[in-house]
Parts: structure tokens; sequence; C-alpha cells
């Protein structure tokens, strides 16, 4: 048996191969096209692991995921493979259009031709679980009930809409031809592997550099945390037991205002690595413009993954926060390489020079 991911290098895929592969022999054919978010050291550990195949290839190549599939003949494919950094998609819009969208227009054709040539017992056990987000449903106010499955979508976003668009392409292709599918809605994740343009990974290495720590706007924009290796064993779960045709959202059951986000990171940052003039990270925070169309709050209910798959993350905010910023003290050559790279400093300069 095998299984198919889509996009297994970037930050959650990376963290889902090497978490399925600590529980698991079965293979992984891993398909990622490497774009800047895209890190094959994130996988380094695999190197020598015959479990794992790391193929370099774009989902919009229908002859290369069919291949694939022929080949290796998977029993489920995750889709992953996501252009995912909202300022992004601000500005450039069509490279979201093109991998969200189309991406996953073409994925879902030629996972369809192939499990339309399964015999039956292999089709009914086929699955393909597609990996979205809680942007697809819009912004909060203060006091409305969080995202259910049921929520209306109401992208703000290019980014989001992308995403809420390839949600209904499954959908549809659940409908329209029977596909078994799933669809996850996961919230904000952090942990470990995490590309440093993401709130919490940026303020850890900019702290330890001496740089400005960037806050959008007034810092009180509302995201719920879910840590990595949780959102992991929730798509394992789904997977596992998930309903064909159902969506499930992650939650980490976590809210936090982006800015007593960035303060705790200080307030452990204070206590595992000292400023050496002994005064507290919390200095450097920086209020900088906030961007485009910011979506105020989000929040995930994930009562339906629990009462219906006896799922719930293990991880606090506190406990999960703690172990992502060890394991960034602990693993600054990772972050150095990118860091150091001249797309990411030039990125930081424009967004954050203010």
């Amino acid at each position: 048996m095998t299984i198919l991911v889509t996009g297994g290098a970037g930050f959650i895929g990376a963290n889902f191969v090497l978490d399925w592969l600590s529980q698991s022999d079965e293979p992984i054919i891993n398909l990622d096209k490497l774009t800047y978010a895209g890190n094959p050291q994130s996988l380094q550990a695999l190197q020598q692991d015959k479990r794992h195949e790391l193929v370099v290839g774009d989902i919009c190549d229908a002859g290369l995921v069919a291949d694939l599939l022929k080949r290796h003949r998977p029993r489920a494919v995750i889709n992953l493979a996501a252009e995912s950094h909202v300022d992004r998609s601000i500005q450039g819009p069509g490279a979201f259009i093109q991998t969200n969208i189309v991406g996953t227009f073409n994925l879902l054709e030629s996972v369809r031709a192939y499990w339309n040539e399964m015999d039956s017992a292999a089709r009914a056990a086929f699955r393909f679980l597609h990996v979205s987000t809680d942007e697809v449903y819009g912004s909060l106010s203060a006091d409305e009930d969080a995202f259910t499955e049921t929520r209306r979508y109401e992208p703000n976003s290019p980014y989001s809409a992308s995403k809420a668009a390839s949600d209904h392409l499954v959908r549809a292709y659940h409908h329209t031809y029977g596909m078994p599918v799933l669809t996850s809605n996961c919230s904000n994740n952090y942990g470990p592997l995490q590309f440093p343009e993401k709130l919490i990974p940026l303020v850890i290495a900019n702290a330890s550099s001496g740089k400005p720590l960037p806050v959008y706007g007034d810092g009180q924009q509302v995201r719920d945390w879910l840590y990595v290796a949780d959102h992991c064993s929730g798509l394992r779960r789904i997977l596992e037991a998930g309903t064909v045709g159902q969506t499930y959202n992650i939650g980490g059951w976590n809210e936090r205002p982006n800015l007593t986000v960035v303060t705790e990171i200080c307030e452990l940052l204070d206590a595992l690595q000292p400023r050496a003039d002994g005064v507290s990270y919390q200095e450097q925070i920086a209020f900088v413009k906030d961007r485009p169309g910011h979506d105020r709050r989000y929040a995930i209910n994930a009562s339906k993954i629990e009462r219906d798959l006896g799922w719930r993350p293990a991880e606090t905010f506190e406990t999960g926060l703690r172990k992502t910023v060890q394991w960034y003290l602990a693993n600054s050559p990772w972050v150095e390489d990118i860091v150091n790279g001249a797309y990411h400093r030039s990125w930081i300069d424009q967004h954050y020079a203010a």
C-alpha cells in the first residue's frame, strides 16, 4: 500500500510526511514543485529512507501525475499543494489561481481517471483528502460564533478565494462523479519547519537577530492557532475514518490576538535566550501599516471532528508555542539558510520596511 502526498516539502506537508513515517511503514510518494516554500532540507532525515520518494514536479502536469498514479497505485491522495500566504496573493494573485484552482482541477481529473480504472473493492477503499483553510469562511466579528462546516463561504483575499474555489471543485467531483473525497479546513498552523515569513517564525528569527518584530495595524487581529503535529494527527484520523463527501474543521481551540502571540513569544525568549543587555524582546515590537483587506478574526469550531471521529488537539497554545520556540532556537542553521536567501530578504524589506 502507498499514499501520494502533494506539497509534501512545504511546512504542513513535510510535517505530515515525517509524522506519517514515524508511525507507519506505508510508503509515501511526495510530489512537490519546490517553490520558495518547499524545502527539501525539511525532509533530510528521510534521505536514505526507502519508504519516501520525493518527486519534483507540478500538480498541473497531468502527464506526470498520471504516471505516478499508474506506477505506484496509491490507495489515497492527500492534496497539500497550495500557494498559501495572503500577502503574496495580494502582490501576485496569478500564481494562486494557477496552483490552487487550475492545479486542483488537473489533480482531480488525473485522480478521477485513475479511480475509474480500479476494480470495485479498490474504488470503494480509495480516498482523496483535500486540505484547505478556515480563511474560506471570511471574517468574524468579536462576538460571532466560531466557524462550523456549514458556514457560508465569504473569502476576502485572492488566497482564500482560490482555496474556496478548490474546495468547491472537490465537492463537485464527489457529487457529480462519485469520487470518494474528504475535505478539511484548518485554522492557523504553527510549529517546526514553517517558512519564516509567517508570524511566529518571523518573530523568533527577527528577535534573535536584533531586528524589529513587525505587527500589522493594532495587532488585535484574532486567530485560532493549531500546532502542526495536531493538524497532522487530525488529517490521519480523517483519512482513516472520515465519511466520504464530508468536510471536517480542524482547530486548536486557541484564539489569540496577534499582538498577544508576539508578546508571548518575547516572554519565552526572555526566559530561554535572554538579550545580552537584559532588556525584554518586547522592546523590538514595531507596528507597521495594516495589509489591505485584513480579516479581523478567524475561529474554528472543531466539535464535529471531536464528536464524529474522536479527535482533539493534544497541545495547548502554551505547550505548542514553547516547543516551537525551542525548535527554532535549536535549529538556527535551517532558519539562516532561508532568511539569508535574497528572495526572503527582498520580501521582508518590501512588506515590513515601514
